[in-house]
């Protein structure tokens, strides 16, 4: 397989997670956003959006967006489990992460800011929309995991909760973010101290800047 994606792309880093926690190895190539570089003709045919990450099976196949190309592999590799089996608590991973990755991240991502920028509002304006966005999107995710007993969010391991939050909390630093959640900080830093997050951050990443 080959993951295509950018070290700083939270989506891309969701799916390296995903893959971590499977013990998937796969071929890396990688685009640079702020460049453009999702915009190659190349890469379009792959991925008609333009949008990271994508992922090419050994057969050819392409699968786009994080969300299904997590829920793939949790179909065609089931250990570990990223989801639970009982169908309403798959049912509320499902509305933890969806919250994520539709209702939060889009709002905050490279294009937005980037149009944000292009109608006159300054890096301060984008910064703050940025950070008000995850704010009040996390403020609602805390208080829906506030009776799980910990430390992970719907279980006693890591699964499609943690892969979808955790980089979305290393989005919440990079924009400065007020961390007043402590139940999402405490799965946050129980992630951390596992190989599949750890590894996967951005910073290890081979194409990483400073």
């Amino acid at each position: 397989m080959i993951l295509h994606g950018y070290f700083r792309s939270s989506a891309a880093w969701r799916v390296r997670i995903a893959l971590a926690l499977k013990g998937l190895a796969v071929e890396t190539r990688f685009h640079h956003l702020g460049r453009g570089e999702q915009f190659d003709p190349a890469y379009l045919a792959l991925n008609p959006q333009g949008l990271l990450p994508s992922l090419q099976l050994d057969d050819g196949t392409v699968l786009t967006q994080s969300m299904a190309i997590c829920e793939f592999l949790d179909e065609a590799y089931p250990e570990p489990p990223l989801l639970p089996a009982d169908p309403v608590a798959r049912a509320r991973v499902r509305a933890f992460v969806q919250a994520i990755a539709c209702d939060i991240h889009p709002l905050q991502n490279l294009r937005v800011l980037k149009a944000l920028k292009a109608q006159g509002q300054t890096e301060d304006d984008t910064r703050a929309w940025a950070r008000r966005v995850i704010e009040q999107g996390f403020d609602a995710l805390e208080q829906l995991v506030a009776g799980s007993p910990g430390p992970f969010l719907f279980g006693d391991a890591p699964g499609m909760a943690e892969v979808f939050l955790v980089p979305q909390m290393g989005n919440a630093r990079r924009f400065g973010a007020d961390l007043r959640w402590p139940r999402l900080l405490a799965a946050d830093a129980a992630c951390s101290a596992l190989p599949a997050f750890a590894d996967t951050r951005p910073d290890r990443q081979p194409d990483a800047e400073a």
